[in-house]
């Protein structure tokens, strides 16, 4: 078992106004022993280095984005092979629609920004095609992530491997309509400016850039319209 750090803060709060770099350390301490043991012994740290950070972050983008909801740190496992009881990463989001909004995240590989439309019912499914298949609404589509991508960001969420039933091989944007989702990210790492309160002007300014996105998938996608699904 990995002892308990001492080199992190325990019940005095961060002394730094953006995210300690102990948070980092903090999620890489984990990786190596997510058990209940180390989390007992690291509770105040993850306080500290971890939760009350990210809070401060969601607060500070709250009157522009809207309300933030911070991830518990628990694990789901009860249908899942890996039964480690803690996530190796926080996430706060902001939902703007259903299962659409905004997220930052930041974990042992640094700070992570994303945006965009992250799970799927089937009717949204169908609706997300039909307007990426439209020359009109889908145009627009491949204008917002362009310009993502020439600033920067990942285009990802979950993709078929094969081409969607009914559409040509030959369509100009068989690419997104292999999504069943669509998100933008950026990965920072652990920038200079991480421990500063600029942490809170590059999240906005990476959550400014992928609205385009978002209000794209509030439009053509919308919730869903199953019954319970609202």
């Amino acid at each position: 078992m990995t002892p308990a750090s001492s080199t992190g803060p325990t019940t005095e709060s961060a002394d730094v106004p953006g995210i300690p770099l102990d948070a980092v350390a903090f999620y890489r301490e984990l990786e190596a022993d997510n058990s209940r043991e180390w989390w007992a012994a690291n509770k105040l740290r993850y306080a500290v280095s971890v939760q009350e950070p990210m809070a401060h972050l969601g607060d500070v983008l709250t009157e522009e984005f809207g309300e933030p909801k911070l991830f518990r740190p628990n694990r789901d496992v009860r249908f899942s092979k890996d039964k480690s009881p803690y996530k190796n990463h926080q996430g706060l989001f902001v939902a703007t629609g259903s299962r659409m909004g905004w997220y930052v995240q930041i974990g042992a590989d640094g700070l992570r920004t994303a945006g965009g439309f992250y799970a799927s019912e089937s009717d949204q499914v169908a609706r997300y095609r039909a307007s990426a298949a439209d020359d009109v609404a889908g145009g627009r589509l491949v204008a917002v992530v362009d310009a993502l991508l020439d600033k920067g960001f990942d285009i990802g969420g979950d993709i078929l491997a094969t081409r969607p039933r009914g559409i040509p091989e030959d369509h100009p944007r068989l690419e997104l309509l292999r999504h069943r989702t669509l998100t933008a990210s950026r990965d920072h790492g652990t920038p200079d400016w991480l421990e500063s309160d600029a942490v809170a002007d590059r999240v906005h300014a990476d959550w400014v850039a992928m609205r385009p996105l978002i209000e794209w998938c509030e439009q053509y996608v919308g919730a869903s319209e199953k019954p319970g699904r609202r």
